[in-house]
């Protein structure tokens, strides 16, 4: 196996091949040559620059919480591109659709908001957010997942996330790093919020952090952001979790996860998969028979929840064993700050 600086090394030349086709790309958006659209609706952008998992839904569904706080409720619609689902085009979120159909984080989103909110998916956001316009005509702001790279629309408001396991001025450029353009790229955004952080982040260190992320951010806000779980839950079962536990994931980056878990329990086993799985029927089926054999209840993220639920092998094997650990973000600090900033990104339009 390859040390990380050696991949680096290997790499870089794709890297810099890579890197020039994203900033030439970017560059005929700044002149203007390729088109760039924007609406009359709100539309509020979280994305990130690199691959894997910086924390985009929890933040979406932080944004949500805070809208509908506002008296937006039937106002707000998510739309993201439904990664890994079985369907194309266009897709307003009904009361038939699925993981399979929708993808899982929309439609974790859906099942968690519904009916207080509409939840979109669409490959061509252009496209989409005129469908959404006309099928929502009351709809007041549109929050895009994942969308910093898709520069054929304009936010009105653009938050971009970085890990801080791994912060963008310290990776590279896709296949050497993470990246999926430079870290210059950064710039465009409105605000960025560097995610998982530990509880006991030091002022100094975000001191630290900030120095460095202003490079590229310029004057642009910087904010710190971590993961608060909640007390594990099934709809199905009344009855406390097992000291003994089993976890599933299906996400870029479960440490943070284990590690709360570890504070609370006994894991038995850890099934990692890898980010947006969809468990195979055999697959499930190693899980409940370990489950049953070593008598433990099963713990997964709430992403993964909602693919499980849905699988035609849950009510027979993992129903009576699986709860999910819900996740939201948690501001370390000036978390008034980063709400005024979208209070008055909707007073602007």
């Amino acid at each position: 196996m390859f040390d990380n600086k050696y991949w680096q090394l290997i790499m870089s030349p794709f890297s810099l091949l890579y890197k020039w086709v994203m900033q030439f790309r970017n560059h005929l958006y700044n002149i203007e040559y390729k088109a760039i659209f924007q609406f009359e609706t709100t539309v509020i952008s979280v994305g990130n620059l690199s691959v894997g998992g910086t924390g985009k839904t929890p933040m979406v569904e932080y944004i949500i919480r805070f809208l509908l706080k506002n008296k937006l409720e039937n106002k707000i619609t998510t739309l993201s591109r439904g990664y890994g689902r079985n369907t194309k085009g266009f897709r307003m979120a009904n009361e038939q659709d699925d993981a399979n159909t929708l993808g899982d984080e929309p439609f974790q989103i859906y099942r968690k908001f519904r009916p207080a909110i509409n939840v979109a998916v669409g490959e061509d956001r252009v496209l989409a957010i005129p469908s959404i316009l006309y099928e929502q005509p009351e709809n007041e702001v549109i929050i895009l997942d994942d969308a910093f790279q898709h520069r054929s629309v304009k936010p009105n408001l653009s938050i971009v996330l970085s890990d801080y396991q791994h912060l963008f001025y310290k990776d590279y450029v896709l296949p050497s790093g993470r990246l999926r353009e430079s870290r210059s790229g950064v710039s465009r955004a409105d605000a960025l919020v560097i995610t998982k952080c530990p509880d006991n982040l030091s002022a100094e260190e975000m001191g630290n952090i900030r120095e460095s992320a202003s490079i590229y951010m310029r004057d642009k806000p910087i904010y710190f952001s971590g993961i608060s779980y909640g007390n594990c839950y099934s709809p199905y079962m009344e009855r406390p979790v097992k000291e003994k536990i089993a976890v599933v994931t299906g996400i870029a980056h479960p440490e943070p996860l284990l590690e709360f878990l570890k504070s609370k329990y006994k894991i038995c086993k850890h099934f990692r998969f890898q980010d947006h799985h969809y468990l195979s029927s055999n697959e499930i089926q190693e899980i409940a028979l370990f489950a049953q054999e070593n008598q433990v209840d099963v713990l997964t993220t709430e992403k993964d929840w909602v693919k499980l639920i849905n699988h035609s092998n849950f009510e027979a094997s993992l129903k009576n064993h699986l709860f999910y650990v819900p996740m939201m973000v948690q501001f370390l600090d000036e978390e008034k700050s980063f709400q005024q900033l979208i209070e008055e990104t909707l007073k602007e339009h």
